[in-house]
């Protein structure tokens, strides 16, 4: 790990124990090392506020078209918009030349508004009303079709709108890849039943796969299923240009393998009691906060890999065919994104003695699937040090397992009420895939950066 004097200071006001020090971008130091710049976004926009910056969007989205050049393969990026709502980061990705990814009508027609061409846009919804793929066909949006059924439904909309639809037909791995099942899609047999030719109003552009994970072999495993239904439908006279692979790109929120192996030591060592986490919480499903490879590292890996009927590597199958790789990342697209900010509003001890730091915020507003969000805070302090203080951080809820963080946090100087606590790099999923209102709680507000400086995302802002 490269330490820097001024960033292993501002770490250490806050840590777990074991310690996961974020990365932090030179954007998120400038920011967290300014206490009267916090303040004053907590301030205007309340506690938590959500701090985006977009800069980072091209960078990230680079490493995965210059990968996929080495080999010979055109990358097409699509945003996830489900991973953050920001309509900055549409902006972001819009500007640099790629694609966005959405999954309901509001996040079609915000993309729409936001000047985004339906060509480059992909509708992956779970569900898709016929509103939604009336608006996706009228603008000439990609519909990822989920079966056979709703691709009837697709033509039918199309057909109503004296329009051609432009889908591409999700598939499902078979149990032969060994891969687990999924929701999303079918399977290849599924869509061999389908008379390609004589679907009406319906053009296939792409062919499109879901996958749970980031192994590199699982996508190229489904890829391999992927290739010779292209094949068939260009037969049937469909002008297929993409195999979209979907999400599941990694990122590292750690900059050191050492930490993260070491936490995870501390974690399957016994005696833990509530040393490490909530109750002994196990940790059991967690986003791999330290991996590697990441983004273009993991796609060239990914390339390079071998088809399963040996004909080749994934380069050379979508390369031979003049077919696209589209991608749609959203968690390492926004890695270096966001931050969230939140006010200390009280210290006190658990019936137990155990610690506590209260933060206006809930849990909602920093959570994913993952149980817990590993990457410690960032301390930024508005008052003088204090004694030594340990304990948990927890939120606005009415409900006793109400954690912001499932770890223990330490705080080596203290911490008080007024102070600021500082969730880094919280732009991909964290901030807003399970964001609620429940409690009558406003949502959090999302800033970005302005002519005059920080301002409401557009998302934010009254119509």
């Amino acid at each position: 790990m490269n330490h820097h004097p001024a960033r292993d200071r501002l770490r250490a006001g806050v840590h777990g124990r074991p310690p996961l020090p974020a990365r932090l971008e030179h954007w998120m130091f400038a920011l967290l090392s300014d206490p009267d710049a916090c303040e004053a976004l907590l301030a205007e926009h309340g506690s938590p506020v959500n701090v985006i910056e977009p800069g980072k969007l091209p960078r990230n989205a680079a490493e995965l078209v210059d990968a996929g050049a080495r080999h010979g393969v055109e990358v097409g990026v699509f945003f996830a918009r489900k991973a953050n709502k920001a309509l900055a980061l549409v902006r972001a990705a819009s500007d640099a030349g790629h694609g966005v990814d959405v999954a309901s009508e509001s996040e079609l027609r915000q993309v729409l508004d936001a000047g985004v061409p339906g060509e480059r846009v992909i509708l992956s919804a779970a569900i898709k009303p016929d509103a939604l793929l009336e608006l996706a066909v009228r603008s000439g949006t990609t519909v990822s079709v989920d079966g056979p059924a709703e691709l009837e439904r697709v033509a039918a909309v199309a057909s109503s709108a004296e329009a051609v639809a432009r889908v591409a037909p999700r598939v499902a791995p078979s149990p032969a890849t060994g891969l687990p099942p999924t929701r999303f899609g079918v399977l290849t047999s599924a869509w061999a039943q389908v008379d390609w030719a004589r679907v009406p109003a319906v053009q296939v552009v792409g062919v499109h796969a879901h996958l749970h994970g980031y192994a590199a072999a699982d996508r190229v495993a489904v890829l391999g299923e992927c290739l010779p239904l292209v094949d068939a439908l260009r037969a049937a006279g469909h002008p297929v240009g993409f195999v979209d692979l979907g999400g599941g790109v990694p990122m590292s929120y750690l900059a050191d393998r050492a930490v993260w192996h070491g936490f995870w030591a501390a974690m399957t060592s016994g005696n833990r009691d509530e040393a490490i986490t909530w109750k002994d919480h196990p940790l059991g499903t967690v986003y791999p906060y330290w991996q590697e490879p990441v983004r273009g590292g993991w796609l060239d890996g990914l390339l390079a890999l071998p088809l399963a009927d040996g004909s080749g590597t994934a380069a050379s199958g979508l390369a031979s065919r003049g077919l696209r790789l589209h991608l749609e990342p959203g968690r390492s697209l926004l890695d270096g994104c966001g931050l969230t900010l939140a006010r200390v509003a009280f210290t006190k001890e658990r019936s137990d003695g155990v610690g506590l730091v209260g933060l206006e915020m809930n849990r909602t507003q920093c959570r994913s699937t993952s149980d817990d969000f590993l990457v410690d805070p960032v301390l930024v302090r508005r008052g003088a040090a204090g004694d030594a203080y340990d304990g948990f951080l927890v939120g606005a809820y009415c409900i006793e397992d109400e954690l912001i963080l499932r770890r223990r946090m330490w705080f080596p100087e203290g911490v008080a009420a007024g102070d600021i606590i500082a969730l880094p790099n919280t732009g991909g999923y964290l901030m807003h895939i399970l964001e609620s209102a429940s409690h009558q709680i406003p949502l959090a507000r999302n800033v970005v950066p302005g002519p005059d400086g920080w301002e409401l995302d557009a998302i934010d802002r009254p119509a």
